[in-house]
Order: structure tokens, then C-alpha cells, then sequence
């Protein structure tokens, strides 16, 4: 079997992210910061160390500063150089992404993840690609997408990061119906997007990583719509299930929901206190707070 190699990645940040109001008023969610870096960059950073080469952001109207993100700044680093500020200077020299290497499109009305998807066709063509959600952030040591990459050059089919989620909270992911387990890898027979609890095929969730063949986006063309009257990516998705492997992945790491607020300020502790550089003045003024 010849496995296509994986060099694509589509990242959709449409959003309008009203759960961070006002902080999104002017910005958008994805350049939030955690510590000291914006969502976006945390989910690029991931799909560089797998591997990808090519991105495709699907946009909105006022996203502008996500693609300024990744340009190069040549006042700022004038003034770095000129300040002999050359820890920062490297910083953002080593974060330069290759001319050409990111396009965007326009989802220009709000019909779900899968439309999202299905306006990156072009992008896509006839190339297996990532998808990552920068909502999701997830610190493990091997980056959650690479563990992907890794599982889809052993399958050769559609990889989704699955974790299992408390059955009330079903109703918020799309939910595996689950065969064969070999290791990490389940085996995947069925799909079902934001199922009620009761009838719910298990717990096993997906989160924002996965890894699927081009195929998906002839069964987003036919728009079909599914829960919340949307197009969804785990109907098309469904449908490809006997055509070609399928696995959703147990992934290696901690995964924080930054799309809610309590998850994000979690995000914030646990990376900060990862960081050798903070780890442990963040430990002593948590302590204090706890003994307060």
C-alpha cells in the first residue's frame, strides 16, 4: 500500500469566540495568549514539528491579525537588532514560516466545522491532510498532531485524537462507535455527531486533531446538514467508515478546551508551570494563594 505523505494542514478559525467577550471584541480568539504565545502559534508550531509544510487558515471578516502574526515585522526586529535584544531577535526569526507556505479562504457564513472544511477544497485537492483546532491545546511531550502523523503512516487512512469524556458531556463531541483495539489505535465503525447521553455509542470523544483523506470533502459537498442544522465533519466523516482505515487514536498528553474559560486559565497554569523559566515562581505564588 502506498501511503500519500501528509504536508497539509487546514486550520479553521471563523469563529467569532462571543464566549471571550470583550477580550475578542477587536482581536481575534485564536491570538489569545497562553503564557506568551497566541493559540495560533501553539497549533502551527504542532503541525510544523509533524511534518506539515503547507497551511490553509479558513477565515472571517476581521482575522487580519492572524495572517500579520506570521509576517515578518521588519520595524520590530530593526529595533531588536539596534537594541542588541538577540534572544528576542532569534525568537522571531526562528518562528518565520516559508513564503507562500500559508493561503487563506473565507468561510463566509457560519455552517459548521464541515463547510469550514469544504471551503479549503481547493487547498486540499487530491492530498491527505491535518486539521487542527487551535481551541484545543494539548501538552504532551510528543506533539498530539505528530502522534497523529505517525499512526496515519502505519494505517494509511483517516486518524481522529480521541480521549474519553464524562457520558453527560457527550452531547458536545462527535462520539465513536469503536471496534478492535490494538495498542492506542481503536478501530472505528461508526460515528455520531453530539449524541444525548442514553444513546450515546460510548465515551470515547473526538478533540481537535485529525488526519483524513481527501475523499471527506466530496461528502461535505453535498452539504447535507446534521446537528445544530450545520454541515458537520463527523457525518461526512461517518460515511468514509469501511471505505478505507479508520482509527481514532488515544493520544499521549493532557488536552485543555481554551474555547471555555475555565479550561483556558487552566491552560495558562499548566504551561507556565511546564516552562523551566517559570515553573517555579508560578509553584510558590500558587502556594501562596492556596494557603491565603
Amino acid at each position: 500500500m502506498s501511503i500519500r505523505p501528509l504536508r497539509k494542514a487546514v486550520l479553521p478559525v471563523a469563529g467569532l469566540g462571543t464566549r471571550f467577550l470583550p477580550a475578542t471584541k477587536a482581536i481575534p480568539k485564536e491570538m489569545l495568549p497562553v503564557v506568551d504565545k497566541p493559540l495560533i502559534q501553539y497549533a502551527v508550531d504542532e503541525a510544523r514539528a509533524a511534518g506539515i509544510e503547507q497551511f490553509c487558515m479558513v477565515t472571517g471578516r476581521g482575522k487580519t491579525a492572524l495572517i500579520d502574526h506570521f509576517d515578518i515585522a521588519f520595524e520590530l526586529e530593526s529595533t531588536l537588532a539596534s537594541r542588541h535584544k538577540d534572544d528576542a531577535l532569534e525568537m522571531l526569526r526562528s518562528e518565520r514560516m516559508e513564503p507562500g507556505s500559508i493561503t487563506t479562504v473565507r468561510q463566509q457564513v457560519p455552517l459548521g466545522l464541515g463547510h469550514a472544511i469544504w471551503c479549503a477544497r481547493v487547498f486540499i485537492g487530491d492530498d491527505p491532510f491535518a486539521i487542527l483546532l487551535p481551541d484545543d491545546l494539548v501538552l504532551s511531550k510528543t506533539p498530539c498532531l505528530q502522534q497523529l502523523a505517525d499512526a496515519y503512516r502505519e494505517t494509511g487512512g483517516n486518524v481522529v485524537a480521541v480521549e474519553n469524556v464524562p457520558r453527560e458531556h457527550v452531547s458536545r463531541y462527535g462520539v465513536l462507535k469503536t471496534g478492535a483495539e490494538h495498542g492506542n489505535l481503536v478501530e472505528v465503525l461508526g460515528l455520531v455527531e453530539k449524541p444525548k447521553p442514553e444513546v450515546a455509542p460510548s465515551t470515547l470523544s473526538i478533540i481537535g486533531r485529525y488526519v483524513l483523506l481527501p475523499e471527506v470533502v466530496n461528502y461535505l459537498a453535498r452539504m447535507d446538514r446534521g446537528a445544530g442544522g450545520e454541515v458537520q465533519l463527523t457525518d461526512a466523516m461517518a460515511k468514509m467508515v469501511g471505505h478505507a482505515p479508520f482509527h481514532g487514536l488515544k493520544f499521549e498528553g493532557r488536552r485543555f478546551d481554551c474555547g471555555d474559560k475555565a479550561g483556558y486559565l487552566e491552560a495558562q497554569l499548566a504551561f507556565a508551570l511546564a516552562r523551566p523559566d517559570l515553573g517555579s515562581s508560578v509553584r510558590n505564588f500558587l502556594k501562596a494563594y492556596a494557603d491565603a
